[in-house]
């Protein structure tokens, strides 16, 4: 029983931050219903080995399958709309209008109704209806202007920036939003997230840096973006990689004394004239232990310091094994939920389903009686019979 048991949820089938968005909510204890297409589109996202698709972001849902396309199966998914508190799809602007599914349709039948609308570009604006990845949209945000090393092109920092901090993370946070302003009586309304702008969003400190003359526009020409030696990862000798950031004096101090570098004649810490001597120095220092020494040296301190971990090293780490930071669902290693609740703690409800897994099950919980779902049957719904 999480802090969002009871909310209902309907998820329109999508990719990358709208499934983020409803995981999120997922864990948090919503009942997430997704309407699934009846078969997979072929282009819906990457596949792995085999053409499987492990589908961590799809966890904790129950699923119903509808061809959109047909007026009789439009209408079963608003009696599902009809029955719940949110609503979130990551189509393009104008789909769902088009689809009899709009938000005016939806709020005229379910007036508290929290419709989410996910995309890279926002419901209006003239870029609005073309097509776009996170990292279109976080070239446009100014964020990816940031990111890399002097003289070479903007490095892609996954798809975390617009895809997930700035597109599902934002989502999810504006539906909490709306759903708290309708329990305080507010009515009904549409969130429009766009991943440009939570990118945007994502990277306030740095306008914030840039209007007080204490940002570069060049790349690794700042603190924050590797330009200082003291904020960025350094090779060692195992091939592995260390990563430090002491800003403060008081922990620059620990880190050159396990450097052994303490008390030798270098330049001050915020001297950009001398960072390219510091830089060569640490260079050097980091190349005589393997990581795994220099974890052994840094332990305990406070050197603002930590290993370069790869994705399937970090569960191990003695830090998230004792906090149960990741876990385990048939066989697939995944970050658990987060943020925590002490009061009323978030869990996952099981792996992604298969089209229509649960889906009878779903309707009977959101109180559809035999008769009622054998009619939304008759308009195109489909749930697996082992149900």
């Amino acid at each position: 029983m999480g802090v969002l048991s009871g909310i209902r949820v309907v998820e329109f089938e999508a990719i990358g931050p709208g499934p983020f968005g409803a995981m999120l909510l997922a864990d948090m204890g919503a009942d997430v219903v997704r309407i699934d297409r009846p078969q997979p589109p072929a282009d819906l996202g990457p596949k792995g080995n085999g053409g499987k698709r492990v589908d961590v972001t799809g966890r904790g849902r129950r699923s119903v399958t509808l061809d959109l396309k047909r007026p009789d199966a439009q209408r079963a998914a608003l009696e599902l709309v009809a029955r719940a508190d949110v609503v979130i799809e990551g189509f393009r602007p104008g789909t769902m209008e088009r689809l009899g599914l709009g938000p005016d349709v939806a709020l005229a039948c379910n007036p508290k109704l929290v419709y989410g609308r996910m995309t890279g570009w926002g419901q209006t604006g003239p870029l609005a209806d073309r097509a776009g990845h996170d990292l279109n949209y976080i070239a446009l945000s100014g964020v990816l202007s940031g990111i890399g090393r002097a003289g070479e092109a903007p490095v892609p920092p996954l798809n975390l920036v617009g895809d997930y901090g700035g597109g599902g993370m934002l989502l999810a946070l504006g539906v909490v939003a709306a759903l708290l302003n309708v329990q305080r009586g507010g009515k009904g309304q549409v969130v429009d997230a766009a991943m440009t702008e939570g990118a945007a969003q994502l990277g306030a400190v740095i306008w914030g840096l840039l209007a007080s003359g204490n940002w570069r526009e060049e790349r690794q020409s700042n603190v924050l973006d590797g330009g200082a030696p003291w904020y960025d990862s350094y090779r060692t000798r195992d091939g592995k990689y260390m990563a430090i950031g002491p800003v403060e004096g008081r922990f620059y101090a620990e880190l050159l004394d396990k450097l052994g570098l303490a008390g030798q004649e270098l330049p001050a810490q915020y001297d950009r004239s001398g960072w390219p001597v510091l830089r060569r120095r640490f260079e050097e220092a980091f190349l005589t232990r393997t990581r795994d020494e220099w974890c052994a040296v840094f332990e305990g301190s406070d050197a603002c310091w930590a290993p370069v971990l790869d994705f399937s090293e970090a569960p191990s780490h003695p830090q998230h094994r004792a906090r149960g930071s990741f876990i385990e669902i048939d066989g697939v290693v995944q970050p658990g939920p987060a943020p925590r609740f002490l009061g009323t703690p978030s869990e996952v409800r099981g792996p992604a389903p298969s089209r229509g897994q649960h889906g009878a099950e779903a309707l009977r919980d959101w109180g559809f009686d035999a008769e009622a779902v054998a009619r939304l049957q008759a308009l195109g719904l489909g749930f697996q019979r082992a149900d």
